[in-house]
């Protein structure tokens, strides 16, 4: 490791400890977060200065611009009504251009448009998290390392998560933290990796097939879960982790009106569909 990586890693290690102590949290427990978020990278060096790692979500930009400029986004690659359509590029100083050509066309959708810092927190969440404005929210996670993980610590707190990762919950964790699609992704499995190498133990050999479809009669928190998501986007059903009549047509529901075939089952392609769909302050970080 060179004297610059150290540094980073000491600074890093030293702006998790302070807030570690006040959510609280245990410290190797939101470094195994930060691991995975963003590889444990504190920013990225663009025009001379040090900026946090980001990612431009393009349809997050869809929705948050006004119609008379949605066009126009469209037009220069910018925009998408579907996640992932608009690609990131591999480097930081590219993503830079790319937040730069977007905040030409209308700056604060641009900010709110992107995942910020070592926790990827979307900055869509500003009001949720007690900014005055997206441009306080940016302006605070480029202070530098402990800007990026105050934001962190706000998204958690707020959230009400210290307790499930102080539990080492990674799998309720990455639920909240990461949206209904974290199994698509291994959040839960990579972070408990992450945590179990930060202290030292022989990390866990990561189950296969993790993906498991959900069908009328299935039980258990994996369908109390999607009963809590049908909920959050307006079908009437309780959540008592039951697959019934009721959830298999909600779901059914869910499906025909996001274009799927409306077999009932929960696989991989509804959970997609259903984690475009979320909102924001469910939805991943």
């Amino acid at each position: 490791m060179t004297g610059k990586d150290a540094n980073a890693g000491d600074a890093l290690r030293l702006a998790v400890a302070a807030v570690a102590h006040e959510l609280p949290v245990e410290q190797a427990a939101l470094l195994a977060v930060v691991e995975v978020e963003s590889g444990g990278r504190i920013g990225a060096r663009i025009a001379g200065r040090l900026e946090p790692l980001i990612r431009f979500e393009g349809h997050y930009f869809y929705r948050l611009l006004p119609a008379a400029r949605r066009n126009r986004a469209l037009a220069g690659g910018l925009a998408h009504p579907v996640a992932g359509r608009v690609r990131n590029p591999l480097r930081q100083a590219a993503r830079w251009r790319l937040l730069e050509a977007a905040c030409a066309i209308d700056r604060p959708a641009a900010l709110a448009s992107v995942s910020w810092g070592v926790g990827q927190v979307m900055g869509a969440h500003w009001r949720w998290l007690g900014y005055g404005g997206i441009e306080a929210m940016v302006a605070d996670v480029r202070t530098g390392i402990e800007g990026q993980v105050r934001l962190m610590a706000r998204f958690i707190r707020e959230a009400g998560l210290a307790e499930r990762l102080q539990a080492h919950d990674w799998q309720g964790f990455a639920r909240a933290y990461n949206g209904p699609t974290y199994r698509s992704n291994r959040y839960d499995e990579r972070m408990a990796q992450a945590y179990a190498l930060i202290v030292g133990e022989k990390p866990a050999r990561p189950a296969r097939n993790t993906m498991a479809t959900l069908a009328l009669g299935a039980g258990g928190p994996a369908v109390e879960a999607l009963q809590r998501d049908l909920r959050l986007l307006g079908y009437p059903l309780i959540a008592d982790g039951d697959f019934g009549f009721a959830t298999q047509a909600a779901l059914r529901q869910f499906q025909r009106e996001n274009g799927l075939r409306p077999d009932g089952v929960y696989g991989a392609r509804s959970m997609e569909a259903m984690g475009r769909q979320m909102p924001p302050a469910a939805r991943s970080a």
